[in-house]
Parts: structure tokens; C-alpha cells; sequence
């Protein structure tokens, strides 16, 4: 039975593993009393389990790796982010203060105002037969303007002369009819009452020569409304009329107008609150200047001096109107024409002064930036005084301070500034210290 067994085919199962039954020889040589698979290479096992190895150290240094540079990238960043919130140098402009007088002003607006214009219109009726003048002509007193037909009113002086020499001669003979009268009734000759009415007789005709001088007089003053000539000194507007149009007398329509320009006058309101200082001024017999300025108050356009107040306080306005006269030779004044009257109420000697620009404001009050030799800027109250164009007077800052006059966008107490430009704090100057607007409160430091 044993013999049998051993010569049936071996059914038992192939190994699984692939690469195992592929070492496996086809026919085992071992014998009887060692198994079957003692006879395969025990050095497979061992190279794949170092394969494994060595990939997942590659795999773990490759990790490594890129984490190292995840945190390289991240510490560049944060270095860029310090370097960026680091602060830097705000560019500015300054201007250095200085020591200079100021003048106290009082400003208003005003109006220009001739101190004659005059609206000639006819006294007589009549045809214009002539215009002498010109559109925009500089004329002067007594030059003549425009001629009205004289004919009608030449004729009717004309008739004025015969008419007063017919009642001269009427009575010439009641005059001689009187001393006839008289002679006779001192010797009883005429009765008195004949004396008495020739006497009334030559009383009568006085009154009619009178009364016949007096319409020759009007009607040679017709005659001389007929030529129209200029009453002031001054300048001629447009044309009006033309020749040959029939004028009306006393008509409101105009003829010519003629306006003074040399001198001229500047009428302008103050508050009552300065009319005490401005009368104290003027009863100690000072001369009191005024400047009249353009609309922007940017170009002074002529100088001159004050004329008189007012006599009364305008109660609806709590003001009272000045005049100021300007010899205005250059006629860069014009009638009606509006402008900003400064006037000079006294002088301020030593006063520390710096652009207006430079004066930042908030709710505390006023301050500026100044510059030290550190090239770091600072904040300090100031107190602004009065203002002349583009300079203000400050207390709180000395002479020589270097303050920034533009460039506050960035600004903050203590931080690093480079100058762009610096000015004297003079007007010139001032002009290009143009600030960008009053700041907030600065940052950092003592809050003004």
C-alpha cells in the first residue's frame, strides 16, 4: 500500500507566491526526510526589504527638504514685511522762521465807486446835428460833446431881443409923459390924479421890460442847452445816440455818460467793533493806508489812503462804510468793480513769522512740524497771531526753526523727513509753501 501511495502524482498545491515557485527547481532533489522548500535562495527576502528602505529614506529627505524651504520662503517674507513697516524718510518742504514786522489789518470787501459820474440827458428838444466825441474818449471840462439843432431856439432869442426893445421904447415914452406930467402939475396945470395914473403907466411898462429881459434870458439859455459840453473831468462810455435822432427835453433817456477815473474811490463796511481804533487813529491825525487786492487776493492792484467814515452805523449789517480815495493813474480800478480793501491799523514790531502753510490744526488747536538737526521732525503748539498775505505770526517756536511748510500726508512726531525744498518764510517764498490740507492729530508724542 505504501508503494502505491508514493507513485501517485504529488496533488498538492503550488505555492502563491510567484516569485518563490519561480526559484523553485521542477524536480526536488532533496530527500526523503527534508521538505520541499528548504531548497529555495534564502538571499530574495533580503534585497526587497532594502529597496523599501532606500525609498522611503528618499522619500523622507525629499519632506525634509521641502519644508526647509517652505520655511525659508516664509522667514523671507516676514523679513520683507519688517523692512516694508519699517518707517522711512517723508519728503517735505520747510521754511525757516524769521523775525520781521507785521501789520494788523482790517479787511472787507469793497466796491469800486467814482467820485463824480454824470448822466447827461437833453434840456431841449431838437435834432442831433453833431457828436464830438469818441467811444471811450478821455475828455475834459467845458470839451464839447454833442449839438443839438439851434435854429428854433436861435430864432425865438431872436424874437425875445424885438419884443424887449419894443417895451424899452414904450417905456422911454411913458417915462418922458411923466416928466411932462410932473412939470405941469407943479404949476397947478394937470390935476393930481392924472400925475398918479401916468406914474403907474411907466411903473407898468418896467414890469414889462422886465418880464421881456427875462424871457430873452431863458431863451438864450435854450440856445446854449443846444451844445452840450462835458461838466467834469473824466472818460465817455459807448455811444448812445447817433446823428440825426430827435431828442425830447427832460427826457430820462441818456446821452452821454461821463465817469471820473482820476482819483477814485473805494467804499467798503467794517464791523463797528474796529470803528474805535480807526477814529482814535484818525483824531491823532495819522494818514491811514489801504490796499485794494483782486477778487482771489492773490495781486495788490493799487494803494491809496483813507477818505472818511460814515456818519451813521448800518444797524441791519452791525457795519459802517468807509471810503478810501487812490489817485489810480494807471486806471487799474474800475468803476464798479469789485475788490478786497485792506486796511492798515497799526505795526507789530519783532514779531516771529512763518507761512501760513505750515500752521496744521485739529481740535486742540494749532501746532506745526519742526525740523531738528536730527532731520526728525516734531510737534509744537504755536499760537497764530495776525496774518499779512502769506505770513502769520506765531508764539511758541524761535527764530531760525526750520518748520515744514508741505508735505503732511505722512507726517507724524518724530519721524525721519528729507527736505525737498526750504524757503525763508518770506513772501516770495511763501507762495510755494502751499500746504495739502491741515493734518489730524500727529501720532506718537505729545498730542497739540
Amino acid at each position: 500500500m505504501e508503494i502505491e501511495r508514493n507513485q501517485m502524482p504529488d496533488k498538492t498545491p503550488a505555492p502563491t507566491n510567484t516569485e518563490t515557485s519561480s526559484l523553485a527547481p521542477e524536480k526536488s532533489t532533496n530527500s526523503p526526510g527534508q521538505s520541499r522548500y528548504s531548497s529555495f535562495d534564502d538571499s530574495a527576502p533580503k534585497k526587497k526589504s532594502t529597496a523599501w528602505v532606500w525609498l522611503i529614506v528618499l522619500v523622507v529627505i525629499a519632506a525634509a527638504g521641502y519644508f526647509m524651504y517652505r520655511q525659508y520662503q516664509a522667514m523671507q517674507s516676514e523679513d520683507a514685511a519688517r523692512a516694508n513697516n519699517r518707517p522711512r524718510a517723508v519728503p517735505v518742504t520747510t521754511a525757516t522762521a524769521k523775525k520781521q514786522d507785521m501789520g494788523v489789518y482790517v479787511e472787507a470787501l469793497g466796491t469800486v465807486t467814482p467820485i463824480y459820474t454824470d448822466t447827461i440827458t437833453s434840456r431841449v428838444q431838437g435834432q442831433i446835428v453833431n457828436i464830438y466825441y469818441r467811444e471811450g474818449q478821455a475828455v475834459h471840462r467845458g470839451d464839447p460833446l454833442i449839438d443839438i439843432d439851434p435854429r428854433p431856439y436861435q430864432a425865438a432869442v431872436t424874437q425875445m431881443e424885438g419884443q424887449l426893445a419894443k417895451d424899452q421904447a414904450v417905456l422911454a415914452e411913458a417915462q418922458i409923459d411923466l416928466d411932462r406930467y410932473q412939470t405941469a402939475y407943479s404949476r397947478n396945470a394937470i390935476a393930481k390924479q392924472q400925475l398918479d395914473d401916468q406914474t403907474q403907466t411907466v411903473a407898468q411898462d418896467k414890469g414889462t421890460v422886465q418880464n421881456d429881459q427875462g424871457q430873452l434870458d431863458n431863451a438864450r439859455v435854450n440856445l446854449t442847452y443846444c451844445h452840450i459840453t462835458s461838466p467834469i473831468d473824466g472818460r465817455v462810455g459807448l455811444r448812445l445816440v447817433d446823428l440825426g435822432n430827435i431828442v425830447q427835453a427832460n427826457s430820462t433817456t441818456a446821452l452821454v455818460v461821463v465817469t471820473q477815473l482820476q482819483p477814485i474811490t473805494v467804499i467798503f463796511s467794517v464791523d463797528q467793533a474796529h470803528l474805535a481804533q480807526i477814529q482814535q487813529q484818525i483824531h491823532q491825525g495819522h494818514t491811514l493806508n489801504v490796499d485794494a487786492f483782486d477778487r482771489a487776493q492773490e495781486t495788490k492792484i493799487a494803494s491809496g489812503q483813507l477818505l472818511t467814515l460814515d456818519n451813521q452805523i448800518d444797524p441791519t449789517t452791525d457795519t459802517v462804510k468807509l471810503r478810501a480815495s487812490f489817485k489810480n493813474a494807471d486806471d487799474s480800478l474800475f468803476p464798479n468793480e469789485f475788490v478786497n480793501a485792506r486796511l492798515l491799523l497799526t505795526t507789530e514790531k519783532g514779531d516771529t513769522v512763518i507761512p501760513s502753510a505750515a500752521i496744521q490744526r485739529n481740535a486742540q488747536g494749532a501746532f506745526v512740524y519742526v525740523v531738528g538737526s536730527d532731520q526728525k521732525a516734531a510737534v509744537q503748539n504755536v499760537t497764530a497771531g495776525v496774518t499779512d498775505g502769506n505770513l502769520t505770526a506765531v508764539t511758541g517756536i524761535n527764530p531760525g526753526d526750520a518748520v515744514v511748510s508741505a508735505g503732511f500726508d505722512k507726517m507724524q512726531d518724530g519721524i525721519q523727513v528729507t527736505q525737498a525744498g526750504s524757503g525763508r518764510g518770506g513772501r516770495a517764498n511763501s507762495g510755494n509753501a502751499s500746504s495739502s490740507g491741515s493734518s489730524g492729530a500727529p501720532t506718537g508724542g505729545s498730542t497739540p
